[in-house]
């Protein structure tokens, strides 16, 4: 049950997910477009553009923006994205995966690793930190759905492999390959879920203190302001005594 960090991975992110709302969007719609291109514009069809759609779904994208990204897909036009990896590590050897999609690798490069370097940290190789996670599909859904040993129970006949649920909700783990056939039968168990996707799961965390979370969470702004990074992961938990003082 271990790696689940409600503050560090999911409560003090909520505001400034708010006021980058456009950005997060945009980053989404790049997604979609490049999940579309790849395989079928049809989610039905296309695995990975359905967990790219109910991801926007997830955080209120009009419809009408995510049908657009879908056809910009089919247009033959815009930008070839390249996905990459970076790895490094925070303050105080605090592991970090930064996931990007750009047309300009040289750009994106050098931006990641310049925003380490202000933050204290730095920027390793490809395979530097990634062993300290595992790559999972994560399906998340609200408390209200039912109480932990009845959202476990669907778990287990779904075929999941872990469930993490405290008082905000419920997180139900999967190996990568399952993620849509344990997020279709949960479906009819449970009801449509909040959010399907692909992770990397820290396999333990590290709890910090407010001076190493301040510079932390500096440098994760920093990379989650950057338009080309869709996703930043990090291995350390903040403290509810900690989270307060933020």
């Amino acid at each position: 049950m271990a790696g689940h960090s409600k503050w560090a991975n999911i409560q003090h992110r909520k505001g400034k997910q708010d006021k980058l709302r456009s950005k997060m969007f945009s980053k989404l719609a790049k997604e979609i477009t490049v999940a579309a291109k790849m395989g079928m514009p049809d989610p039905d069809m296309n695995p990975r553009l359905r967990l790219a759609v109910k991801a926007a779904k997830a955080v209120s994208m009009p419809k009408d923006v995510i049908d657009r990204a879908i056809k910009k897909s089919q247009m033959g036009d815009g930008a070839d994205y390249t996905e990459i990896r970076y790895e490094g590590y925070g303050v105080n050897g605090i592991a970090i995966i930064v996931e990007a999609m750009t047309d300009n690798v040289n750009r994106t490069a050098s931006n990641v690793r310049s925003y380490f370097s202000k933050a204290g940290g730095n920027l390793g190789t490809t395979g530097s930190v990634a062993h300290s996670f595992d790559r999972v599909g994560e399906i998340s859904y609200p408390a209200s759905v039912g109480d932990a040993d009845t959202v476990l129970m669907a778990a287990l006949e779904a075929g999941a492999d872990d469930v993490e649920s405290d008082e905000d909700g419920h997180w139900i783990y999967c190996s990568v390959e399952a993620l849509n056939d344990v997020s279709d039968a949960l479906e009819k168990a449970l009801g449509e879920s909040t959010e399907s996707k692909l992770i990397w799961k820290a396999q333990s965390l590290t709890e910090v203190d407010l001076d190493t979370a301040q510079k932390l969470m500096r440098l994760i702004d920093l990379l989650e302001e950057d338009d080309d990074v869709q996703t930043v992961t990090h291995n350390f938990d903040i403290p509810e005594y900690v989270a307060a003082q933020l």
